[in-house]
């Protein structure tokens, strides 16, 4: 159970510089949309949660709440910052880039920005990576194209010369755009800084198109994703429905986490059968995936099946302990293995099948953000800024019950937000596609 001290937001120290946005927050008032920066954002939101604490409300955990502070910690005349992109592609990378360099640039007059290149690796010296510098005019326009322009790498970097490099640049604060992997890099540093005695502020804008960060409402891009990802959807439908025996197999990002899938899903309302990491299945057996799908295919002539990247690794033969650049396990081929056991089983059966397989994974990441996440970028982006010039420090922005909050880094990645097989999201699949609760 979360306590008040797990959600204590690290200062640089005291804020005694007025900030330029001064004139913007005079006159606001507290409302159900401004909440003041003195209150909290709770972190129960049902009557039972908080009566099952049994404290006093100002006992009660809550984040501290985002946006700009009528007084600052740095001074914006003297301040240098950089931004990193590390990790996977992701929808909305550049729309954050161009965000904080406009904001930093046209608001708090912050002149220097950095852009390093290639992850963590821009700040090691051996990997001789590019550093550019972030103005204006060289991030107009790079919203309305995906990817990064920073770009991008995987793995883990010695936190003491990346603050070696912080030093020698006179960098004040940092802005590291990623996932979990990247904000337990974040954390090092900031503690390498700590250690040091400097005053750099380190903010992360939460990166995952898993929407695998714990407690933020939404991660950036990934509307973006499962918008995408619906076209895959219904063109495996139409292919599907156009042959005898047709089955559409639709492979989707998630390896943790079944969001994308269940998102996309439930947009297109033409999946039978959705099968994600948070549930496992078996394939044999009366109840299995086989069998159900074949009863599928004797009442309607034709099946969708959307399978996440990591659902059923343990049906699959693969090595233990492989792992990617970045520590992540390296999973088998969930989709080509499904595509085989079903085209044998059919073949076992000898019943005709028309199987068209799918896999729209690195097409989906590497598109621009639409409308709805290029707002949220900014808007995250935005509070990044304020943060960061109010010497907040190891700390995320993320919005939370629909308010935009202060996370520390450590309960950000303390654990994985995960489709809750309990869940009334889990429950809406199950509606959509007349699925079973479980395939056992």
């Amino acid at each position: 159970m979360l306590t008040p001290q797990d959600l204590a937001v690290k200062t640089l120290g005291p804020c005694r510089i007025d900030s330029p946005l001064g004139s913007l927050l005079t006159g606001r008032r507290p409302s159900y949309y401004n909440v003041d920066e003195s209150d909290r954002v709770l972190f129960d939101d049902t009557a039972s949660a908080l009566a099952g604490r049994g404290v006093r409300p100002e006992d009660l955990p809550g984040f501290e709440p985002a946006g700009a502070r009528k007084r600052i910690f740095f001074d914006p005349s003297k301040t240098r910052a950089a931004i990193v992109t590390c990790g996977g592609l992701c929808p909305g990378l550049n729309d954050v880039i161009r965000a904080l360099v406009l904001e930093l640039n046209f608001h708090y007059g912050v002149r220097k920005v950095y852009g390093f290149c290639n992850g963590y690796q821009g700040f090691i010296a051996k990997y001789k990576r590019n550093t550019i510098d972030l103005t204006p005019e060289f991030v107009s326009g790079i919203n309305e194209r995906g990817g990064t322009i920073l770009g991008t790498s995987r793995g883990e970097q010695d936190a003491g010369e990346i603050v070696d490099c912080l030093e020698r640049l006179s960098i004040n604060v940092l802005f590291v755009i990623g996932g979990d992997g990247t904000l337990r890099g974040a954390i090092k540093i900031s503690e390498e800084i700590a250690a040091r005695g400097e005053k750099i502020a380190v903010v992360g804008i939460p990166k995952t198109i898993d929407n695998d960060i714990m407690f933020i409402d939404q991660s950036f891009g990934f509307q973006t994703a499962f918008s995408v990802a619906c076209e895959s959807i219904r063109s495996a439908h139409i292919e599907a429905d156009a042959s005898p025996n047709g089955v559409g197999l639709v492979k989707l990002m998630g390896r943790h986490s079944g969001f994308i899938s269940c998102y996309a899903s439930l947009a297109r309302s033409d999946a039978n059968f959705v099968l994600i990491p948070e549930i496992p299945f078996r394939l044999e057996g009366e109840h299995g995936l086989l069998n159900s799908l074949r009863e599928r295919i004797e009442r309607r002539g034709h099946a969708v099946i959307v399978v996440a990247e990591g659902a059923g690794q343990d049906l699959l033969q693969q090595s233990a302990h492989q792992t990617d650049a970045s520590g992540n396990v390296r999973l088998g081929d969930i989709g080509q293995f499904l595509k085989h056991e079903i085209t044998e089983y059919f073949a076992r059966l000898d019943l005709e099948l028309n199987l068209k397989y799918i896999d729209p994974s690195y097409a989906i990441r590497s598109v621009p953000a639409n409308p709805y996440d290029s707002v949220y970028c900014l808007r995250l982006s935005h509070n990044a800024v304020h943060a960061a010039m109010s010497g907040r420090t190891e700390i995320i922005v993320g919005r939370w019950h629909g308010r935009f909050v202060h996370i520390p880094m450590a309960i950000a990645i303390r654990e994985r937000n995960r489709v809750d097989p309990d869940g009334d999201l889990w429950m809406s699949v199950l509606e959509s596609t007349g699925q079973p609760r479980c395939f056992e």
